[in-house]
């Protein structure tokens, strides 16, 4: 998120005075490439290059050369993610603790800021047959840890939209689903989260294509809406304004077809009834 914000902030100097990164590339006797990553938030900035881009960019306030001197040594400082060895989730994991408000639109399972340990095992397996053990205790766990933002005394909004498919699909078995259904009732009475089911009887509805988690920021911070798509692969990240005005439309008719908060805790209850303990 700092190294974004940086990038962000270096972009409009760079407008303002109408230098095109070819330009400020010349001038820093590095490669335009350089310079877009490092716009993008795709490349870390050294403290040395925000020292000479200031100089550049005639960066004279010296409150303002040393906000974005401490914005790139707050980025090079490694999140707690960083410690695992696969999780090809850093940038996301990244925005998502530092997201004033978070939606998830799920088909196919519970979101994995509200799956319990044996939940998300069965999820990671279940999507990675192969995966090396230690590599699935890593992941378990890191999911786990990115629940802790809901605990925070300011958490972030939360939200998550499922099918009615997610709360039948018997997940680990029916011990694991009882739990996990336990789990997202509490989330939704403690009001770490407001769920709402699309039933089955609504038929077609306005987004049906994949599942994603749509991430907003506090008003403090030049980061954009963000949408995130999880690929088997690779990861898909939806910045541009049309594609972010798409998804918002499709949130707005998710909300209106879904069940209300009450009636939708009161359709994964009787559910969860059919599971005995």
């Amino acid at each position: 998120m700092r190294q974004r914000e940086l990038g962000m902030r270096l972009r409009e100097l760079r407008n303002v005075l109408g230098l095109t990164v070819e330009d400020v590339a010349e001038q820093l006797l590095c490669s335009a490439t350089k310079i877009s990553r490092l716009e993008t938030g795709a490349r870390r900035a050294s403290l040395r290059d925000v020292r000479d881009l200031c100089r550049i960019y005639g960066v004279t306030d010296q409150a303002d050369a040393d906000d974005l001197m401490s914005l790139a040594r707050q980025a090079r400082e490694p999140g707690w993610w960083t410690q695992y060895d696969d999780l090809n989730l850093s940038p996301y994991i990244g925005l998502e603790q530092e997201a004033a408000a978070i939606t998830s639109f799920s088909m196919y399972y519970v979101p994995p800021l509200l799956q319990t340990a044996d939940y998300a095992r069965a999820i990671i397996k279940g999507i990675a047959p192969k995966i090396d053990p230690k590599i699935l205790d890593q992941r378990v766990e890191a999911r786990l840890r990115r629940q802790q933002l809901l605990e925070r005394a300011a958490p972030p909004r939360y939200r998550a939209l499922l099918d009615e498919a997610v709360l039948h699909r018997r997940v680990g078995g029916p011990a694991v689903t009882r739990t996990q259904l336990d789990k997202v009732l509490q989330c939704a009475a403690d009001g770490k989260a407001a769920v709402q089911v699309i039933p089955f009887d609504v038929g077609e509805y306005g987004s049906i294509d994949s599942n994603f988690d749509f991430l907003e920021f506090g008003g403090g911070s030049r980061q954009g809406a963000v949408v995130f798509v999880e690929g088997l692969f690779s990861n898909l990240y939806q910045e541009r304004p049309a594609e972010i005005e798409r998804y918002r439309e499709a949130l707005e008719y998710l909300r209106d077809t879904a069940l209300s908060p009450r009636d939708s805790t009161n359709l994964i209850a009787k559910i969860r009834a059919t599971y005995p303990d």
